[in-house]
């Protein structure tokens, strides 16, 4: 008995986030028969807890009078990446991103309105219902209105190919029954997510110690995609770089993505306000949060990371609202009504990442923390807020924020990680690309997959590109498959 309904399909899409249903679906608006192939029970993977999607231009931004150069942003992400980031690429993605929210919009997406992320653009459109509704509500159905077949718990195990290296099948296997089977198609695309989730994989291509990285992603990011691609000859390429965002608190009794909507995880890990190392010793301009690329590199300079808040500032945030949120889980802006709440809980649960102290002295010791270090460190520190100048790294005086007002609390962080992006080199069309720079017939990556949007960090400063780029290139990779599925088709009957 087969897997599949049918034994040939045009295309096969491997992975349903935002690039896989987005390829599924583009592709058969372009005619093409689609197996859409997913590894878990469920759909959607880490594109189920996105917020919203990179756009210039776009009629919801002109709706809200919001201006962006197309060509800015393009020079500054190519800039940003230093240059290992592929213009070509980026100049498409850019230029289609208005055509993006709107073929979205027409699947039934709906917005809630465009808005920036920290010192970032306004380039980001947040949708309604989080990418769950996005991908389950609107792009699947429209899928299946369309004959996608749509199968769970089935894995991708090896491509196949030609005598000339093109695609001609994949084999598949029921993950519930063991059961395998080969089907034939014209073009794949490879669109699993990425690797964040497999420490193997993370350990050899990334610099990063994964012990202190906390994924906050739907774990299914083990590489499968690029392993398919590499033993077919795709070239390794673009590996290295995993999406951080910040300080984040780890705790060892619920999934990390529960902290998510977690105020408390907010005002420890996410404000401009006092951090120090494992020597009870500033570091870093803390305001650095405002990109959190860049707070999650200056976070793993050092072997240990703690911020510390006083009553004071817990109380002002609880007030008047926090200084920097967390995407639209805790808004920039909102009071933090339930913070105080929530830290009580965690100090009388003993959670392992809080520390509550009566007096700095204490605080230090708790914290096992040097106590003639930790003190100077915080007395030169509200010196600086007294003065209104950090005269060692330059804060902004506004969130120079003294250190006073007991009690103290100590929040040790790790660092929060969302994806890795790269692995199989694509041209401007999603076509994967051999060890000798060609493409390989009928073989597409899209999404956290395909390297070209991003040098060794992410780009926060114009946010949603990510998940942005998932949806632009699963339909630029669809529709190219389709096209190429076509000529293929039409070369047989020709022949024939």
């Amino acid at each position: 008995m087969s897997i599949s309904q049918k034994n040939h399909y045009d295309l096969v899409v491997v992975g349903t986030g935002a690039a896989g249903t987005s390829a599924a679906l583009e592709a058969a608006q372009s005619g093409a028969s689609v197996l859409l192939l997913e590894k878990g029970h469920h759909t959607g993977g880490s594109s189920n807890y996105t917020e919203g999607l990179f756009a210039v231009d776009s009629y919801l931004q002109k709706e809200q009078g919001i201006k962006a150069s197309g060509t800015d942003v393009l020079k500054e992400e190519v800039i940003y990446s230093k240059y290992k980031a592929d213009a070509r690429i980026w100049r498409n993605y850019v230029d289609d991103s208005p055509k993006t929210v709107k073929w979205l919009s027409d699947q039934g997406v709906q917005y809630e309105g465009v808005q920036a992320m920290g010192e970032g653009a306004a380039t980001w459109h947040i949708y309604k219902g989080m990418g769950f509704a996005v991908l389950h509500d609107a792009l699947l159905p429209q899928a299946k209105k369309l004959g996608v077949e749509l199968l769970t718990l089935t894995t991708a195990t090896a491509l196949h190919t030609t005598d000339t290296g093109a695609i001609k099948g994949v084999t598949i296997r029921n993950e519930g029954t063991g059961e395998t089977h080969e089907v034939s198609t014209s073009a794949v695309v490879l669109a699993t997510g990425g690797y964040l989730n497999n420490p193997d994989m993370m350990k050899d291509l990334t610099p990063y110690d994964t012990s202190r990285l906390i994924p906050v992603s739907s774990g299914k990011g083990t590489g499968d995609g690029l392993r398919l691609g590499w033993n077919i000859g795709a070239r390794k390429y673009g590996t290295g770089m995993a999406m951080l965002f910040g300080g984040y608190l780890k705790d060892p009794d619920q999934p990390s993505f529960k902290l998510m909507e977690s105020q408390m995880n907010t005002a420890a890990g996410q404000q401009p306000l006092l951090w120090v190392n494992e020597h009870g010793e500033r570091f870093v301009d803390e305001s650095v949060i405002y990109n959190f690329s860049y707070a999650g590199n200056a976070l793993y300079t050092q072997n240990q990371v703690y911020s510390i808040l006083d009553q004071g500032v817990i109380d002002r945030m609880s007030r008047e609202g926090n200084f920097m949120g967390l995407g639209v889980y805790v808004k920039r802006g909102e009071k933090m009504a339930k913070l105080q709440d929530e830290i009580n809980a965690a100090v009388t649960a003993n959670k392992p990442f809080i520390f509550k102290a009566d007096t700095l002295n204490e605080l230090a010791e708790k914290m096992d923390l040097p106590v003639d270090t930790l003190t100077h460190t915080i007395t030169t520190y509200n010196r600086y807020c007294e003065n209104g100048q950090d005269q060692t790294f330059g804060k902004d005086p506004e969130y120079l924020v003294k250190v006073a007002k007991g009690p103290f609390y100590g929040f040790k962080l790790n660092i929060g990680a969302f994806c890795t992006m790269g692995g199989l080199q694509v041209t401007p069309n999603n076509e994967v690309l051999d060890n000798h720079g060609n493409p390989i017939g009928g073989l597409y990556a899209a999404g956290n997959d395909a390297a070209g949007l991003t040098g060794d960090t992410y780009g926060p400063n114009m946010p949603g590109t990510c998940v942005g780029y998932a949806f632009y290139s699963g339909r630029n990779s669809g529709r190219h498959a389709a096209n190429y599925a076509k000529s293929l088709a039409a070369i047989q009957t020709q022949n024939n």
